[in-house]
């Protein structure tokens, strides 16, 4: 899957730059929570580009590199969850980002565990993190690959997003979080619409 890296140079214009963002909430505490797919997938994707996360901007943790001839920016909100548009608007201003260059990545309650959906649009759904986001850019034309974490049984959502998975549970989403990866790059590559008809 790896493609060709290269160092992270300015974009040639204001709209090359891809976003890509993955959310969750900061600190070890909530690191292997349900609710944290999102920081997941843009740490084996930082993995997978040979790229680091060492960057802070705008209360976010950023990580910079080329996809062959596209600039990619690596997002992880250094914010708590329910704050991640104050974190991803400035960084979208910073960098002149296209808003059908944004990715959103992030947990849902309503997909079966280790189901990943990509929308090109759409509401929040009542996912906190996502909500933000649509309301600080004013728009619900936001790019998103949701990753289904399963509803549970007989205990508050709200709990459960801020549990860790079990361990049958992490070994289904290693596949999902595979398919992610994959989405991300045909998204850099070719755009949201190819990375709905290849990965839904």
């Amino acid at each position: 899957m790896l493609r060709r890296i290269l160092p992270w140079r300015e974009p040639r214009t204001s709209e090359d730059a891809r976003l890509i963002v993955g959310l969750g909430n900061p600190g070890p505490e909530y690191a292997g929570n349900r609710h944290n797919v999102g920081f997941r997938v843009i740490d084996k994707l930082a993995d997978e580009l040979q790229l680091s996360l060492d960057r802070v901007e705008a209360k976010g943790l950023l990580g910079r590199g080329m996809v062959a001839d596209t600039p990619v920016i690596l997002l992880r909100p250094l914010s708590y969850m329910n704050q991640s548009g104050n974190v991803v608007k400035p960084v979208v201003s910073r960098y002149k980002v296209r808003l059908e260059h944004l990715l959103i990545i992030y947990d849902d309650l309503d997909l079966p565990l280790g189901t990943v959906r990509i929308r090109a649009r759409g509401g929040s759904a009542g996912h906190r993190g996502m909500q933000s986001i649509i309301s600080s850019l004013h728009t619900a034309e936001i790019a998103r690959i949701r990753m289904g974490i399963g509803r549970p049984s007989g205990e508050p959502p709200e709990e459960y997003v801020l549990k860790d998975f079990t361990l049958d549970q992490s070994i289904t989403m290693e596949g999902a979080y595979d398919t992610a990866l994959a989405a991300i790059l045909c998204f850099v590559r070719e755009g949201i619409t190819a990375a709905m008809n290849e990965y839904n």
